[in-house]
Parts: structure tokens; C-alpha cells; sequence
């Protein structure tokens, strides 16, 4: 991956202010220069502890904190685990993503975490964990077990976040991801639009991205889906404009040209043409299956409908900057049957 060029909140308000068609423009040459703009790749997330976390992140319905429809769930045992994994291989994803709704794992769980990304990776899957904060000899085990990524959202700006959540502080995400990227795992990080958050907000969540010692390798952009008993669910906030989310994301492929750009959370809400144009502005990753930890997403055989009007194929391996002077252009077998994922409830 390329040495990171220096982004200042100045700079990144000048793309932002570009003419529509003027940013899609550079942001699809940028996509073109890195990767090839027909492959997607495609990922599964399963929740393998759900409910009870003990955080206040005011758009979550797995916070304890909130009276909402989530029942606390024991951690999933392994070989529930490997049936989603073997059904998300079939399907045609190339990366199994299993999160836990702690605050931070305890060093009792990390042999059954160890397990669990050995098994999965056997598959023939990359393997990628949401965990909350870690600590160096966490992450070192992790790291020694064969885990590709681990996710660790930023997910708002430093000014704005203290107004979403007060249980765990802004450093306290960048020291984490410090701790991931020293391990040797890649890292996974993004952030959240539709929070109630301004422009400037989005804009500062980006600099803050581009100018960490090393870019994530793979940048989730999420749209907040109003979870009823949540604090965000009455508030009333403008919905995102979708004309937002896509210079958004743009301006993440100008400013992260070898990260992968994943269209996350809020997907279900949007329309095909929205799709295309965010894949058009840059985003060149989904989340593939009926559920995204408790959130609702796009049914399958709707995702392959529009990969074929857009001629989008799954990318079959997961290619970085220094291993994309060849891109495999076949697709993986895909299927469209919802019942082959589990539905964390």
C-alpha cells in the first residue's frame, strides 16, 4: 500500500465543494488507476454474542442500556460458527466477519476466538473480528491464529462523537486500532452517516481515517438505521441525503485509493440507482446476507439481479496494492437463498 499522503480538514473541504459529476469523475479514475471497477468484493457478518453490551452508543439496540426487541445471547458455539461459514463460502463470500457485543474481550475468551478464526480460515475464508477494545497480547494472539482484519469504528468525528456516545472516549478507538495495526492485522474502520452529525463532521471523520500511520484497508461506510428504543429512534434527525453518502464516499476513494470502500449499514433503504452511483463514486465492497448483526439488509437474490444490470462480478480473492497487477475477473458460484445465513435475533 502506498505511503500516505498528509490530508488537512482544508484540503478534504475542497473536494467535498467540487462539482458533482467533476468528484465522481476523479473518484472513478482513482478506482479505476487501483482496482479493477467490475469486481465487488463481497463479505458476511454474523454476530456471535448479541445483546447485553455494556456500552452507551445511542444508536445500538445491543446496548443493556436501552429497552429494545435484542435478547441477550451466549457466545455461538464453534460449530454453529462453521455452518454460517460454510454457507457464506457457498454463497460466494470471501470474508467471514464475526462480532461480539462486548466492550472489550476478556482474556478467558481468547482460546475459544483462537479456535474459531483457525476453523474458519481452514475454510478457505479471510477471517475478520469486531470485538471492541483490545490489548497488545490480545491482539498478538489473534494475529498469531491467522486473523486477516479486525473492525474498530471510528464512527464519527471528534467533536461530534462525545453527543452520541459518553462510555468510551475518542483515543480510546485510535489506540485500538494502533494496537491492531502493530499486531500485523489489517484494519477495518469507518464510521457512521445520518447521526445527526454536519458536513464538517464527515469531513473530519475522513482526515482523521487518511491521516492514521497506515490507511485502513477496508473503509465501512454506514447509514444509521433508527433502532426503535434507542435514543437515536425519536430524534429527530434530517434524513441523509443520498447525494451526501455518495460524495462521501468519493472523497474516501480520492483520499484512501487502495482501501476497499464498503457500502454497509442502510443499504436495505436504498434504491438501485443510489447503489450504482455509490459503486460508481468508489465503494467497491458489500456486506452479503439477510442480516448485519441486528440490522436488516438487502435480500440476496436482490443483490444479484443488480450485480448483473451492472455487471458486477464477486471478486473470488481479496487483492492488495502490491498483488493487483493481475485481476481475476471469474465469479464465485453465488446463490440466492436468504436461509443460508443466521439470523443473530
Amino acid at each position: 500500500m502506498l505511503k500516505n499522503e498528509v490530508w488537512t480538514v482544508k484540503r478534504t473541504k475542497k473536494l467535498f465543494k467540487k462539482p458533482f459529476f467533476d468528484l465522481l469523475f476523479d473518484a472513478q479514475m482513482v478506482h479505476r488507476k487501483n482496482f479493477n471497477v467490475q469486481n465487488i468484493q463481497v463479505s458476511t457478518l454474523l454476530s456471535i454474542k448479541t445483546g447485553a453490551c455494556p456500552e452507551d452508543c445511542q444508536y445500538c439496540a445491543q446496548s443493556a442500556r436501552y429497552k429494545t426487541k435484542i435478547k441477550k445471547e451466549n457466545l455461538l458455539k464453534i460449530e454453529k460458527i462453521l455452518q454460517s461459514a460454510k454457507k457464506a463460502l457457498q454463497s460466494g463470500s470471501t470474508r467471514f466477519c464475526m462480532g461480539a457485543a462486548w466492550r472489550n474481550p476478556k482474556d478467558r475468551d481468547i482460546p475459544y476466538l483462537v479456535e474459531v478464526i483457525k476453523k474458519v480460515k481452514k475454510l478457505g475464508l479471510e477471517t475478520c473480528m469486531t470485538l471492541g477494545f483490545l490489548k497488545e497480547k490480545q491482539a498478538k494472539k489473534l494475529a498469531e491464529a491467522g486473523l486477516d482484519f479486525y473492525n474498530h469504528n471510528l464512527d464519527t468525528s471528534r467533536r461530534f462523537y462525545s453527543k452520541i456516545i459518553s462510555t468510551r472516549n475518542y483515543q480510546e478507538r485510535l489506540d485500538t486500532l494502533k494496537v491492531v495495526r502493530k499486531s500485523g492485522i489489517k484494519v477495518c474502520s469507518g464510521g457512521i452517516l445520518g447521526l445527526g452529525e454536519e458536513k464538517i463532521d464527515r469531513i473530519e471523520l475522513l482526515v482523521e481515517l487518511a491521516n492514521l500511520k497506515k490507511s485502513p484497508e477496508s473503509i465501512p461506510i454506514n447509514v444509521l438505521v433508527k433502532n426503535k428504543g434507542t435514543p437515536l429512534y425519536n430524534k429527530n434527525i434530517k434524513e441523509l441525503d443520498p447525494f451526501d453518502l455518495i460524495r462521501t464516499i468519493a472523497v474516501a476513494r480520492i483520499m484512501m485509493p487502495t482501501s476497499y470502500v464498503r457500502l454497509s449499514a442502510g443499504r436495505e433503504n436504498m434504491n438501485e440507482q443510489t447503489q450504482a452511483l455509490c459503486f460508481l463514486a468508489g465503494a467497491n465492497s458489500i456486506f452479503y446476507g439477510c442480516k448485519l448483526l441486528t440490522v436488516s439488509n438487502v435480500k440476496v437474490e436482490k443483490d444479484i439481479e443488480l450485480f448483473k444490470k451492472l455487471d458486477l462480478k464477486i471478486e473470488k480473492k481479496n487483492l492488495f496494492y502490491k498483488e493487483k497487477e493481475e485481476l481475476n475477473n471469474s465469479n464465485f458460484r453465488i446463490t440466492n437463498r436468504n436461509d443460508l445465513y443466521y439470523e443473530a435475533k
